[in-house]
C-alpha cells in the first residue's frame, strides 16, 4: 500500500479519489489534519472501501507518523500535506512554517528510518514523493522563458519561501543519506473538490450567488492552469518511473491571465446556467488592491516529464475548465458543507 498525506485536500483528494479507481491499485493510508481545507466529503464515495484507511493526524506528529509506518509498511509516501494559500500565509504566516517545513521535517525523518529498516527488494522500491509548487521559482516578465528544473529558487511570498525550503529538505535527505525521494513542482490546479478561496471556485461560486468577482490589480497575473485530473496522472507516472533524486516540472502549457480566465468562467456559466434578468455574469467583475508582492507571471516548461516519463497533460484549458463548472454546477451539496460561517469570514477580511 501507500501512504498519501493531505489526502483530504483539493489535490490530495482528487489523487486518491484517482488512485483507487484503477481496481489494482494498492490500498491507501490517508492521513490529513483535516483543517479549514481538509474535507472529509470529498472522499465520501469511498465509504466501505477496505483499501481506503483514513487517519486524522499531522505530518508534524512523529509518533503517529512512525506507528503507522510500521503497521502498514507502504511502499511510498506521497506527500501533499501543506497549508498552500498565498493570502493566508501573507496573515499568518507562523502556521505554513509549522506544516511546511517543520512537518516536512518530522516526516522526513520518520521515513528515513523506516526505510534504513528495510531489506532486499523493499528497500530497493521504496520511494518517497514530495509535491511541490511553481511559486518556489518566483515570478517572470512577460518575456522570460518558463521556468525549468534548473530555474533559481527566488520565493517572494511566506508560502512559497516555506514550500522551497521544505523543497531543500527534501533534496538534502537524498545527497546526504541516499533517501531514495522525487520531487514534482506543479502549477496552478484547478478542478473538482476545490476549496472555494483559490480564484476558480471563488468566482464560479461568487457568480452564482450574485456576489462580486475580486480581481486583484488589474487582473493581469498570469499562471499556467493545470487541471487536477492531469497533475494526478502525472505524479502517477513519476511515482512509477521516475529517477530517483530528479525534480520533474508539471504543467497544463495553459497560460492565462486572471482576468481572461474570469471573462471565461462567466461566458461558460452565461451558456450553462443564464442568469436570470439575462444579463452576463462579467457585469459582476469587481476590481480590488492587489494583494502585497503578488508576482506576475509563473510559466511552467513541462519538457523534462514529456521527454523522460512521456507525460502530456490530455485536458485544455477550455475543456478543464468547462469540466470544473459542470462539476460545482451539479454538487451544490458539497459545496454547502464547504461554505462555513468561518470561510465567510475569511472572504469578508480578504475581500472587503
Amino acid at each position: 500500500m501507500i501512504l498519501v498525506t493531505g489526502g483530504a485536500g483539493f489535490i490530495g483528494g482528487n489523487f486518491v479519489l484517482d488512485w483507487l479507481k484503477i481496481p489494482s491499485n494498492e490500498a491507501v493510508i490517508n492521513l490529513d489534519k483535516l483543517t479549514y481545507a481538509g474535507n472529509l466529503a470529498t472522499l465520501e464515495s469511498l465509504e466501505g472501501d477496505s483499501r481506503h484507511i483514513f487517519v486524522h493526524g499531522d505530518i508534524g506528529d512523529k509518533d503517529l507518523i512512525d506507528r503507522l509506518l510500521v503497521q502498514y509498511q507502504p511502499r511510498a509516501i506521497v506527500n501533499f500535506a501543506a497549508e498552500s494559500h498565498v493570502d493566508r500565509s501573507i496573515h499568518g504566516p507562523a502556521e505554513f512554517i509549522h506544516t511546511n517545513i517543520v512537518g516536512t521535517f518530522h516526516l522526513l525523518e520518520s521515513a528515513l528510518a523506516y526505510w534504513k529498516s528495510l531489506e532486499g527488494s523493499a528497500k530497493e522500491q521504496f520511494r518517497f514523493h514530495h509535491v511541490s509548487t511553481d511559486e518556489v521559482y518566483g515570478s517572470l516578465s512577460l518575456t522570460d522563458p518558463a521556468f525549468t528544473e534548473t530555474h533559481a529558487y527566488e520565493p517572494n511570498s511566506p508560502y512559497s519561501a516555506s514550500k522551497a525550503a521544505s523543497d531543500h529538505l527534501v533534496r538534502a535527505w537524498f545527497h546526504t543519506y541516499g533517501f531514495p525521494v522525487v520531487t514534482t513542482n506543479c502549477s496552478n490546479n484547478y478542478g473538482p473538490y476545490h476549496f472555494p478561496e483559490k480564484l476558480i471556485p471563488l468566482v464560479i461560486l461568487n457568480a452564482l450567488n450574485s456576489k462580486p468577482l475580486p480581481i486583484y490589480g488589474d487582473g493581469q497575473q498570469i499562471r499556467d492552469w493545470l487541471f487536477v485530473g492531469d497533475h494526478c496522472s502525472a505524479i502517477r507516472e513519476v511515482l512509477a518511473r521516475g529517477k530517483l533524486g530528479e525534480t520533474y516540472n508539471i504543467g497544463g502549457w495553459n497560460e492565462k491571465a486572471n482576468i481572461d480566465v474570469v471573462r471565461t468562467i462567466c461566458t461558460i456559466l452565461d451558456e450553462l446556467k443564464p442568469r436570470v434578468d439575462g444579463r452576463s455574469y462579467a457585469e459582476q467583475i469587481t476590481y480590488v488592491t492587489d494583494r502585497p508582492g503578488h508576482d506576475r507571471r509563473y510559466a511552467i516548461d513541462a519538457g523534462k516529464i514529456e521527454r523522460e516519463l512521456g507525460w502530456r497533460p490530455a485536458e485544455t484549458f477550455d475543456s478543464g475548465i468547462k469540466k470544473t463548472i459542470e462539476w460545482y454546477l451539479d454538487n451544490p451539496a458539497w459545496i454547502d458543507g464547504v461554505v462555513s460561517g468561518s470561510y465567510r469570514d475569511w472572504l469578508k477580511k480578504q475581500y472587503d
